[in-house]
């Protein structure tokens, strides 16, 4: 039986500004950050889930090498590897919060019919959605 998620892989252009925008910006800490083998361990993960895992990883040796590698990096930059959504409890609070630190939103929170959605990218390309999920109440 599948419990949960033991790590989450998203693709990057550049280590040091994933660092600035996952850590300094989105406010996520570091779990790991260490070089093996020549793969660079860089996983982090938003302050109260230490258990959802994120790790940051450039497309590259010795995981993949050249033409797969730009064929990736390109995709990131389309905005087309979306990896996923980021909960929060005030999606209007989030988004004013993450817009005066400069994230590139592209579309403002929204009600949707699972709760309040906005979008942005990280400096990469990649597309990733805001969700304030619409609380429901237990089955009776």
């Amino acid at each position: 039986m599948i419990t949960g998620f033991a790590l989450v892989c998203v693709n990057v252009l550049d280590m040091d500004e994933a660092r600035a925008f996952y850590v300094d910006t989105l406010g996520f800490q570091v779990a790991y950050d260490e070089v093996q083998d020549g793969f660079h361990w860089f996983v982090v993960h938003p302050p109260e889930h230490p258990e959802v895992p994120l790790m940051l990883v450039v497309p590259g040796p010795p995981v993949v090498d050249g033409e797969l590698a730009e064929q990736i990096r390109t995709l990131v930059a389309t905005g087309y590897m979306g990896p996923g959504a980021f909960a929060t409890q005030d999606c209007w609070a989030t988004y004013r919060e993450l817009k005066a630190k400069g994230v590139e939103f592209i579309e403002e929170p929204t009600e949707r019919f699972y709760g309040i959605d906005a979008a942005f990218r990280d400096p990469f390309g990649n597309h990733w959605r805001l969700t304030q999920a619409k609380q429901v109440a237990p089955p009776t």
